[in-house]
């Protein structure tokens, strides 16, 4: 049984506990939080004993396997430097760091304690990107030459995060992060990157629109495209759709979860949509399936002993991309050369 805690009770932190309490093998002991109300709210619901207000005393007080860092960007780095130095396993939500220097050094003092860490970067484990994937690795479109990513929905996020409208950076690092971590997991690690960004709702802070163009190491080029600013006829929320092609085929994951595979075989159509959980609600599900699905991953991992597929390591490769997606977007959309981070 691996026993954790979280820490962060706001607003997705929430599908955090519904999915830890889906899983066998897993017990959260405890959660931490500021907002004394919002802990007690938390703990009640889920049916948990014991809150904290400060992460020292947590950590102090409890034997744990893993916490579970769910609260904003900015208390990332102080909260994993104190789980490592405590010896204990780090799950973090995305986005990791604000800064490339601040993910360096979480993912050095992981590594110097000897822990596990594993970012939330859960877009990628959603049950209709990894059928995707499958089809890819299984060679029926031959190599993948050209994609696209896209991510467009005039759906209110403000509402449930309204930090979201008052940050000084949105689409990119919010949404965009998560896009293009699909891209890589698709198409490989990017070489080059150029963007664009526009601010279209005049009562946000920072930009709602994103696009952005990656050579990839593999020779793929795609188009990663976000917006939250799009009026659709039909909203696709909190849908990502895909378009692949390949040297000898081509895939198009399409609204509603409908995956079509166009070969030398002729054409075939699957419903990829994911399972509707117990506790999950249309339209979230799909995100809601993945995080279940990426803290099982996490769980795998301990027992196992093995890296995770979105370690501290790895997701330094998306925050460069995020990185350079900013400057490329303020520099006139200059492309810029990755370093591979």
């Amino acid at each position: 049984m691996k026993k954790g805690a979280l820490i962060g009770c706001g607003f997705f932190a929430q599908n955090h506990l519904h999915a830890w309490q889906e899983l066998s093998g897993v017990e959260i002991l405890a959660v931490c939080d500021r907002d004394t109300a919002l802990i007690r709210e938390t703990a009640d619901r889920f049916k948990i004993e014991r809150t904290y207000a400060d992460a020292a005393e947590l950590l102090n007080a409890e034997e744990l396997d893993f916490v579970d860092i769910a609260t904003t960007v900015q208390t990332h780095r102080p909260l994993v430097e104190l789980a490592a130095t405590s010896g204990v396993n780090i799950i973090c939500q995305k986005p990791f760091a604000d800064t490339m220097e601040d993910a360096q050094a979480m993912t050095r003092a992981a590594d110097d304690a000897g822990v596990t860490l594993m970012v939330h970067e859960n877009f990628r484990w959603q049950s209709a990107i990894r059928a995707v994937k499958d089809v890819l690795d299984s060679g029926r479109i031959g190599d993948p030459f050209w994609g696209r990513v896209s991510f467009r929905s005039a759906y209110d996020v403000y509402s449930g995060q309204p930090y979201l409208a008052t940050d000084d950076r949105f689409i990119i690092q919010d949404l965009g992060i998560h896009i293009l971590d699909i891209a890589r997991f698709l198409f490989g690690d990017a070489r080059s990157i150029a963007a664009s960004s526009k601010r279209v709702n005049p009562l946000i802070k920072a930009e709602d629109v994103a696009t952005m163009m990656l050579v990839h190491e593999t020779g793929v080029t795609s188009i990663v495209d976000c917006s939250y600013a799009s009026l659709m006829p039909r909203e696709n929320f909190p849908e990502s759709l895909l378009e692949v092609d390949g040297h000898t085929g081509s895939l198009r994951l399409l609204p509603g979860y409908q995956l079509v595979i166009q070969s030398a075989d002729g054409t075939e159509q699957q419903d990829v949509s994911p399972p509707l959980l117990p506790w999950a609600e249309r339209p979230w599900h799909n995100i809601q399936e993945s995080v279940r699905n990426i803290q099982e991953h996490f769980i795998d991992c301990l027992n196992a002993s093995a890296s995770p597929e979105t370690s501290g390591l790895d997701n330094l490769k998306t925050l460069e991309l995020v990185e350079a997606a900013y400057l490329s977007a303020a520099d006139g959309n200059r492309t810029i050369q990755l370093t591979g981070s």
